[in-house]
C-alpha cells in the first residue's frame, strides 16, 4: 500500500467520521448547532446536524475511501478495474473543483461573513486540493491495459 493510499484512506475516513458525530448531534467546531451550521455550512439554519445529510456525506467519503483501497492492490482487469479507475478520476473532478470553487467562483459568496467563508478559504478549500493531487499522484497504473482488455475482448462482467 502507497504512503498516499494510506494518508488518503486515512483522511477520508476521519472526515466520514466527522461528518457521522455531526449527524449523531456533535457541534464542535462550533458550541451549538447554529455556530456549527456557521462554521460548515456558511448559514445559521441548522443544517449541519442534520442527520440524513450528514451520513449522506459520510457514507459518500467511506466510498471514496473504499475506491483508494481498491486502488491499493493488484487490479484485475474488467468491471471491477474500470470502477476503480473511474472512481479515481471522479475523485480527482469533485475534490479538484470542490477545492478551486472558493479562489475562482462566486459559489461561496453566500457565506460572506461567516465564519465558514474564511475557514473554507483557509482550510476546507486546499484540503480538497491536497485531496486531488494525492489523488493524482496515488491513481492507479495499468489504465491503458484495462481500456484494451475492455475494447479487445469485451466487458468482464
Amino acid at each position: 500500500m502507497s504512503i498516499a493510499g494510506t494518508g488518503l484512506i486515512i483522511v477520508l475516513s476521519a472526515l466520514a467520521a466527522l461528518h457521522f458525530y455531526w449527524g449523531f448531534g456533535g457541534f464542535w467546531p462550533g458550541t451549538d448547532s447554529r455556530s456549527l451550521s456557521e462554521r460548515v455550512a456558511g448559514t445559521s439554519r441548522n443544517v449541519a446536524s442534520n442527520f440524513a445529510s450528514c451520513a449522506l456525506v459520510a457514507t459518500a467519503l467511506l466510498a471514496a475511501a473504499a475506491i483508494v483501497f481498491a486502488g491499493q492492490g493488484s487490479l484485475q482487469y474488467g468491471l471491477p478495474e474500470l470502477i476503480v479507475y473511474g472512481g479515481y478520476a471522479t475523485l480527482i473532478l469533485v475534490f479538484g473543483l470542490r477545492g478551486v470553487a472558493p479562489y475562482l467562483t462566486p459559489v461561496f459568496n453566500y457565506a460572506r461573513g461567516t465564519p465558514f467563508f474564511d475557514l473554507n478559504r483557509r482550510y476546507y478549500a486546499p484540503l480538497c486540493l491536497v485531496i486531488a493531487a494525492a489523488l493524482v499522484f496515488d491513481y492507479p497504473a495499468g489504465l491503458d491495459g484495462a481500456m484494451a482488455d475492455l475494447f479487445d475482448n469485451g466487458l468482464a462482467l
